[in-house]
């Protein structure tokens, strides 16, 4: 049986980009969650009009990948002491959640950012939001696979190409 979880670290394309090379990862889809409006678009979104976050749903073989393991992967993709951004991306649907589907996805999550405070592996505090997943929106097609069907874009180049560098040499084992 698989599970999803559905997280937000800044721009779904960085986020999305490592997911989809994990093994035991079976989908990693961008799309919106966290907000009021119903069906929101990436323009809405952007603007900050929506309450939404960029976010992730991560689709998993809880047999070849653990929770624990997807949270760790995710808080090496971005740094969850930043309010509402993530570098020169500002705004809350930069945020950085995790939008739950089970208790255990809850208290794995708990525990984590508990470990992580009380070993100080962040220098600011981990402002990162728990949250059950109300509703998760698919972002428009065009952003599925973007860092892969886009490598030339400038935003690309200047972060998200050096963050999947980095992923990549982090976490060369759990690659595919």
């Amino acid at each position: 049986m698989t599970q999803q979880i559905t997280l937000a670290g800044g721009c779904f394309w960085c986020i999305e980009g490592a997911f989809k090379q994990v093994r035991g990862v079976l989908k990693a889809e961008s799309g919106y969650a966290g907000g009021e409006q119903e069906n929101p678009t990436y323009e809405q979104v952007c603007a900050g009009e929506t309450g939404h976050a960029e976010v992730v749903q991560v689709t998993f073989d809880p047999q070849a990948l653990s929770v624990r393991e997807v949270l760790e992967i995710f808080f090496a993709l971005h740094d969850p002491t930043q309010l509402n951004r993530q570098g020169n991306d500002v705004g809350t649907q930069y945020r950085s959640a995790i939008f739950y589907q089970s208790e255990d996805q809850r208290l794995a999550a708990e525990d984590i950012i508990a470990e992580m405070r009380e070993e100080g592996t962040w220098d600011g505090e981990i402002v990162t939001e728990l949250e059950p997943l109300e509703k998760f929106w698919p972002a428009e097609d065009y952003h599925e696979n973007y860092v892969e069907r886009n490598p030339q874009n400038a935003y690309c180049q200047a972060v998200v190409s050096p963050k999947l560098a980095k992923f990549k040499r982090t976490f060369a084992e759990k690659l595919e």
